[in-house]
């Protein structure tokens, strides 16, 4: 397995997010069960940055789940909604920020934006059809 969630939450820097909505804010509260025992992460979102913090305060939104769940989020083997729609994990709260927690998160290794790929069909065809009309020259 790769990094776990509390791993990848301690490391996770304050830095600018560009993959997150600009006009998102808001705070999530992550409970992490293990063994009898609850973890919790505080994160705030705001102007396309997330601070992290060791809190049980209040959030916008609670996330609840056991560890391997997290760890399969941050690792990209399971998207949040997937997670939720199997009872893996429960919500209160402002719903809309459960696909912010997704973007927090790194995903899978390798993994590309849909985007990207696209884009680079597309050059890749321009290359070909290039190619094709200077054979014919």
């Amino acid at each position: 397995m790769g990094t776990t969630a509390e791993q990848y939450l301690q490391q996770l820097d304050a830095g600018r997010r560009p993959n997150l909505p600009e006009t998102t804010a808001g705070t999530l509260r992550l409970d992490v069960r293990d063994d009898g025992s609850t973890e919790h992460w505080y994160l705030t979102v705001s102007d396309q940055q997330v601070q992290v913090a060791r809190s049980a305060d209040d959030a916008d939104l609670v996330v609840r789940a056991d560890r391997w769940v997290f760890d399969q989020m941050v690792d990209g083997q399971l998207h949040p909604g997937a997670a939720l729609l199997r009872n893996d994990l429960t919500l209160q709260g402002d719903m809309r920020l459960l696909m912010v927690l997704r973007r927090i998160f790194a995903g899978p290794s390798g993994a590309r934006h849909p985007r990207d790929l696209g884009r680079a069909a597309l050059a890749a065809q321009g290359r070909s059809s290039t190619d094709a009309r200077e054979d014919r020259s």
